[in-house]
């Protein structure tokens, strides 16, 4: 069996899907419309990634607000918020670049999802003619929504994770039923948790603990069986080709992220200065039991911030070199990161998100070659 392979999620959108979103957020078109132009770029990316030979596909979130906020809103900029919600909350990120997201406050109970990530992978399963996956947000992100000190009036913190995490259950849940043959957990903000950056509060509030034990509080529905094919991402963030906390040393995350019990791992590392020291780590931390399941690295070898486009050779070597830590049965290959996780991204670096969409099926094409090389050698 070869090394498998699988992308994060994310693509960048369509020129004119990202239109379609300013348009309708400024009234200017309706919801009807804004789906149209949905359809049309799940459709082409479905299709160009099939084209790619990934065997794996998805529909690079065309449908979403952004990888954080898709349950909540429809847009980045508060169209459709839930009702409970205010747009003023505190910032998911301050990115490398000087930008930030920012993510609603809930200020009245109870928390629920207004969009799961199965109802958009129903709108785009009927364009895939292989299998699909889906990306799915962590609860520690939606935790963020309720305020770190005090709590919401008649609704405690205790009732409100609670809720969280009978929410992202059925998320996981519908997108096995939709027929979703994996399901990623976005993560990004585990690595973020060490920055403690004085501009953002939340991540000098030594979070990281309670973001796992968030993280298990929802696999623990599930059985090891199934959570073979339930995974985690984490990366130092990727928006407007900045990131958010690549600054903060690996060691601060991975031996509190293999507590997961989580059947995979999509790991950041092909931007990653130092990847042998990050690959031995993980060779060490890694899990062959995490309660019932052997825990496999999909180690990043495609950077979606970087338009130079990786050969498969180059691919090859990253890949040949981790096996000599990590255990070829626990060894897999992934994107950095999403190629675009919030719906506006004009990707700065790339000159445009046309551009950087074509790049990315590019990137794809040959993480899948050079994985095809480097299980050659590795007699997989």
């Amino acid at each position: 069996m070869p090394i498998p392979t699988e992308n994060v999620g994310s693509l960048p959108r369509p020129q004119v899907l990202q239109q379609a979103y300013v348009d309708y957020e400024a009234g200017k078109i309706t919801l009807k419309d804004l789906v149209k132009a949905q359809d049309a770029a799940a459709k082409d990316s479905i299709s160009r990634m099939e084209q790619t030979g990934q065997e794996l596909v998805t529909d690079g979130e065309q449908r979403a607000s952004s990888f954080a906020t898709y349950p909540i809103t429809d847009t980045l900029g508060g169209t459709g918020l839930v009702a409970n919600m205010k747009p003023d909350g505190q910032y998911f990120a301050i990115f490398d670049d000087g930008h930030h997201r920012q993510l609603p406050r809930l200020v009245k109970g109870p928390f629920r999802y207004k969009t799961f990530a199965y109802d958009n992978f129903k709108l785009s399963k009927p364009y895939a003619t292989k299998p699909m996956k889906q990306a799915v947000i962590a609860p520690s992100m939606m935790y963020l929504t309720y305020p770190l000190i005090g709590e919401v009036e008649g609704y405690p913190k205790n009732q409100f994770v609670k809720d969280l995490v009978s929410e992202c259950v059925k998320d996981i849940r519908g997108c096995f039923a939709a027929g979703a043959k994996r399901v990623s957990i976005d993560f990004t903000e585990g690595r973020l948790a060490a920055k403690n950056d004085t501009r953002n509060p939340w991540t000098g509030a030594q979070l990281l603990k309670t973001f796992i034990d968030l993280n298990n509080q929802v696999l623990v529905n599930f059985t090891a069986e199934q959570r073979k094919d339930i995974g985690v991402h984490t990366c130092p963030g990727g928006d407007c080709d900045s990131v958010h906390s690549y600054d903060v040393d690996y060691h601060e995350l991975l031996p509190s992220l293999f507590q997961i019990n989580a059947g995979y791992f999509l790991i950041q590392l092909a931007s990653e200065k130092d990847k042998e020291k990050v690959y031995k780590e993980i060779g060490h931390t890694i899990r062959k039991d995490a309660d019932g399941v052997k825990q496999v690295a999909f180690i990043g070898v495609v950077n979606p911030l970087d338009p130079k486009i990786e050969t498969p050779e180059q691919i090859r070597d990253d890949l040949v070199t981790a096996s000599k830590y990590i255990a070829i049965d626990q060894l897999g290959a992934t994107d950095d990161c999403g190629f675009s996780p919030f719906s506006i991204d004009v990707k700065p670096k790339h000159g445009s998100p046309d551009f950087a969409r074509d790049i990315a099926f590019q990137k794809i094409a040959n993480r899948i070659k050079g994985v095809e090389l480097a299980s050659k050698i590795l007699g997989m």
